[in-house]
């Protein structure tokens, strides 16, 4: 030790190891608090839907019955509804949300990325219940009048997919509660997406640009590659938040527990039918029953987040063979 460095004193050393130590402290207690409330949300969700469960079986998750009068349940429609508009969010969003986050990190002029940014990111904080609000009134009656009588008389006729096509043209139904949750999560994949594709090091794209690679050259072979994962991420996390989402999706839905294969009919999302049904539940049946409808929500998120971890560990697998 040099002359001029005086000793850390042992006051000071005892208030580094409790420093050090409560940190620790906060840090591993704020983990298990998560894990606390995690378990906490499914016990109170298995009890109080154990009645139904145990009332209705494996049935509850294939039957599209809904009447609290006789007190008989059953989870398909919902769970239909909220796989199909979710899936058709989907469609709609990934494509979109790729094309500007692409544009934003790669061919957009630097004037013009903030202002877009600015949008997307607004986009994002507009409550849902104003989406659900402007697709009931605005976009719905475009849908009716314009976009679903073109599709019916497109692909109505088609073998297989001509059933998702039939029925009248009511504006509301399953495709606008799709179009609806897919405007919303786009902003979220866009923002993820976004931010990803900008962690490409600047050296191997301008690496390809001096070989004479075109811009696509360059995004399809050095920007999805390398942000490959991140992107699947934002993709998974966009579906997730498509899942959950209620007010928005029970303006344009339709609400009606009808099992139906078209997209044009009204029909049912696990959220909406516990937005609107489980102030006004009656009985404990139908309780459990709304209940044990939002542990079928969990489970399926669960799912989904499962196998989205499943698919990014072996895209790394994958990445760290090749290098």
């Amino acid at each position: 030790m040099n002359g001029d460095q005086s000793p850390i004193s042992d006051t000071t050393i005892r208030r580094l190891r409790i420093m050090d130590r409560s940190f620790q402290a906060l840090t591993t207690g704020s983990a298990w608090l998560v894990l606390v409330i995690l378990a906490g949300i499914i016990v109170s969700l298995f009890v109080g839907g154990w009645q139904a469960l145990t009332e209705f079986g494996p049935a509850f998750l294939v039957t599209d019955d809904w009447n609290p009068v006789t007190e008989k349940f059953g989870a398909l429609v919902p769970i239909y509804g909220t796989l199909v508009s979710s899936l058709i969010a989907l469609i709609i969003a990934v494509p979109i949300s790729f094309g500007i986050a692409l544009f934003l990190t790669e061919v957009s002029p630097h004037w013009l990325r903030r202002p877009i940014g600015t949008a997307v990111e607004l986009l994002a904080a507009i409550p849902s219940i104003i989406y659900g609000m402007w697709g009931l009134f605005v976009f719905a009656p475009v849908l009716s009048e314009h976009v679903q009588p073109w599709l019916q008389e497109t692909f109505g006729d088609t073998p297989w997919i001509g059933a998702l096509f039939q029925g009248a043209p009511l504006g509301i139904g399953m495709l606008p509660a799709g179009f609806i949750l897919g405007i919303m999560i786009i902003p979220f994949i866009t923002a993820l997406m976004r931010d990803v594709f900008a962690t490409t090091p600047k050296f191997l794209k301008e690496s390809a640009y001096a070989m004479g690679a075109t811009h696509w050259e360059v995004v399809w072979n050095v920007v999805l590659p390398y942000t490959r994962v991140g992107a699947v991420g934002g993709i998974f996390l966009g579906l997730g938040r498509a899942l959950g989402e209620t007010m928005a999706v029970t303006f344009v839905i339709g609400n009606t527990h009808r099992f139906s294969p078209s997209l044009f009919e009204p029909g049912n999302s696990i959220a909406s039918t516990l937005a609107n049904e489980f102030t006004e539940a009656v009985g404990d049946m139908h309780t459990s029953s709304l209940i044990a409808l939002g542990l079928v929500l969990f489970v399926i998120t669960f799912i989904v987040l499962t196998f989205a971890k499943l698919l990014l560990l072996g895209l790394e697998r994958r990445e760290s063979v090749k290098s």
